[in-house]
């Protein structure tokens, strides 16, 4: 009798263990720089409504710390989750996580945040969902260009050149550096001389965004005759530092140009602060980073049928910008 029952308890104990073991595998975890950034925000809410009614996620948020991002995904490994999706706190960081992955078999879909190459050519179950920045900074400078050519009063002191300030992304994130770039680029392309007059990080948020701008009307208040932000979130948070110093009232304006086009970005642009914004599609980098995910995690090599976008290089795809103004919000 006590063998049967021992045979019987051990029986018991293996099912459990297999069932546990069914129910981790039908996880995609996924991990996020911050839950703030509004950007984020809304891809993260477009990867939940994609996982509804087929492989779940769990979303969670580094709260902008690359320590607290390495535990959750070795968290996930351990639980067993059958794909993981990434958006680095810090993208110098992506190859250890690559290597951890690999390591354990768990596939890896990026987005926004971009690995360098060699770290995305160390696995070939590693895919990155993103947009081509370059493009967004494009859009944004010939926003700018439209209303240089279109308001002359823009050149408040009339010698022909363009004083503006830039407020920037976070230092080394591949949308920063490549944003500036070529937004700039665009407006000389248009035969615009320009005058930088400040540039400084606004670390992607609102509240950082304001005390930059605040910093550059300090140093060159009227001076200013436009302002470029990296993303909405800086651009309001420079709109209010602006409000602050009397812009907005009594016909007196500044052209601010933002990248993202959030739902609070779109407010901006009907309220006639925001002069233009480029549309970051949120909606389907995140319906393709979950669509990646899902591929990977059933052990499928994704292809562009199978999830409904082109797959670019083997292993990326890139969602493209539109430009967004006043009569498209």
């Amino acid at each position: 009798m006590r063998r049967i029952i021992a045979l019987l308890c051990l029986i018991a104990l293996l099912l459990t263990i297999a069932g546990c073991g069914g129910e981790r595998d039908e996880m995609i975890g996924v991990t996020v720089y911050r839950s703030d950034d509004s950007f984020i925000s809304e891809v993260r809410k477009s990867i939940a409504a994609a996982s509804e009614g087929d492989v779940p996620v769990e979303i969670l948020s580094a709260d902008n710390r690359q320590q607290m991002q390495n535990e959750q995904i070795e968290d996930f490994i351990e639980r067993g989750a059958s794909a993981i999706i990434v958006n680095s706190v810090d993208r110098t960081a992506s190859g250890v996580i690559i290597e951890k992955c690999r390591r354990s078999s768990v596939p890896l879909v990026f987005f926004n945040r971009e690995p360098v190459k060699d770290d995305m050519a160390k696995w070939d179950k590693v895919y990155y969902v993103g947009a081509r920045a370059e493009e967004s900074g494009r859009m944004a400078g010939g926003i700018l260009a439209d209303c240089w050519y279109a308001n002359p009063g823009m050149d408040r002191n009339g010698d022909g050149i363009l004083q503006f300030v830039i407020i920037k992304g976070e230092t080394g994130h591949q949308d920063t550096e490549l944003r500036t770039e070529y937004f700039t680029e665009a407006l000389m392309e248009r035969g615009i001389q320009l005058e930088k007059l400040h540039e400084d990080t606004g670390l992607w948020n609102r509240d950082d965004g304001r005390d930059v701008m605040n910093e550059f009307l300090s140093y060159s208040g009227d001076r200013i005759e436009a302002v470029f932000a990296n993303n909405d979130d800086m651009a309001l948070g420079a709109i209010e530092a602006l409000k602050d110093a009397g812009y907005f009232t009594d016909g007196r304006y500044m052209p601010v140009v933002g990248i993202d086009a959030t739902p609070a970005g779109r407010r901006a642009l009907r309220d006639g602060t925001l002069l233009g914004t480029v549309f970051n599609d949120s909606g389907n980098q995140g319906r393709a980073a979950y669509n990646i995910a899902k591929e990977l995690a059933a052990g499928r090599i994704p292809t562009s049928e199978s999830i409904g976008y082109e797959i670019t290089d083997d292993r990326y795809v890139w969602i493209p910008y539109t430009t967004v103004l006043r009569q498209d919000a």
